[in-house]
């Protein structure tokens, strides 16, 4: 088997509660890895967590200390402003070392605001301008069909990103080409920079228009392993699938939670105390 995570027991009540352990750890790391640096953004940082977590180690084939291996699935985190939980799960699946965590956002660090593949080994294409992701995704399983390669490609995207009409364009000719190889994870937490997006321009009904596109479409509970799982690991229909993923910005920190102004922001020393503590006794 090449998945290298950290493995799990395959009694499911173990695998669920390892998987939000992790979670918890992450979200911890990403607290003070934003603190240190000074920027950051923490909300859609913590609503992505447990989709990232589910991916890495529930979910993907990859070896991180060979991130370039031939056949690893490819992953792409198209909402790129969300780096910090993306480094802070490669920094848990072995990809660097943990302390490294604390170059966040430093000058000519490797880990800079947007994943960059010219900087960090395993970070399958530059993301940050939104509505990129998508479609570099769509090349990436057109690719594995060419090459007869088994791999399979992983894109999350924000759903204020939905709003950018190259999405639209990439998930129209997916659903012609039948990408069964792909899946697209739609972090819902309905929160963009500045409003709701349904107060910025309508997404609903979100679900019916990837239905049009031909996609094998599905809404569940993002903070829900379980679910999460079901529906990653199900055996493809040969048609590209998307969940669309119900989260809440700042998922785990209470006075982060479903606020617009936590997009960008970074907490004082003692809303940092208060976010670890939170996130550690629940």
């Amino acid at each position: 088997m090449a998945k290298v995570q950290e493995v799990l027991n395959n009694n499911d009540k173990d695998r669920l509660l390892k998987l939000s352990q992790i979670a918890s750890e992450i979200r911890v790391d990403i607290v003070n890895t934003i603190a240190a640096a000074k920027m950051g953004h923490i909300g859609g940082d913590f609503s992505v967590t447990d989709i990232l977590v589910s991916l890495f180690f529930g979910v993907m084939n990859y070896k991180s200390q060979d991130p370039n291996w031939a056949d690893r699935d490819r992953f792409i985190l198209s909402k790129g402003h969300c780096a910090a939980a993306l480094y802070s799960v490669m920094a848990k699946a072995g990809y660097f070392k943990h302390e490294q965590l604390g170059d966040f956002m430093k000058p000519l660090s490797f880990l800079g605001g947007h994943p960059n593949r010219r900087k960090l080994s395993g970070i399958e294409a530059n993301t940050g301008p939104l509505g990129h992701g998508l479609p570099i995704g769509v090349g990436c399983a057109i690719g594995a069909k060419l090459a007869k390669k088994s791999y399979r490609t992983f894109v999350i995207l924000g759903d204020g990103e939905l709003q950018e009409g190259s999405n639209w364009e990439a998930a129209m000719y997916a659903g012609h080409r039948k990408l069964g190889n792909l899946m697209a994870i739609v972090d819902r937490n309905r929160l963009q920079q500045g409003a709701g997006t349904e107060d910025t321009n309508s997404l609903d009904p979100l679900a019916d228009k990837w239905r049009a596109f031909g996609w094998d479409t599905y809404e569940l509970n993002g903070h829900c392993f379980e679910e999460l799982l079901k529906v990653m690991e199900a055996p493809s229909t040969g048609k590209p699938k998307v969940i669309i993923a119900n989260t809440i910005k700042g998922k785990g920190v209470s006075f982060i939670e479903n606020r617009v102004e936590w997009h960008h922001k970074v907490p004082s020393a003692e809303q940092n105390i208060q976010a670890i503590k939170e996130l550690t006794h629940s």
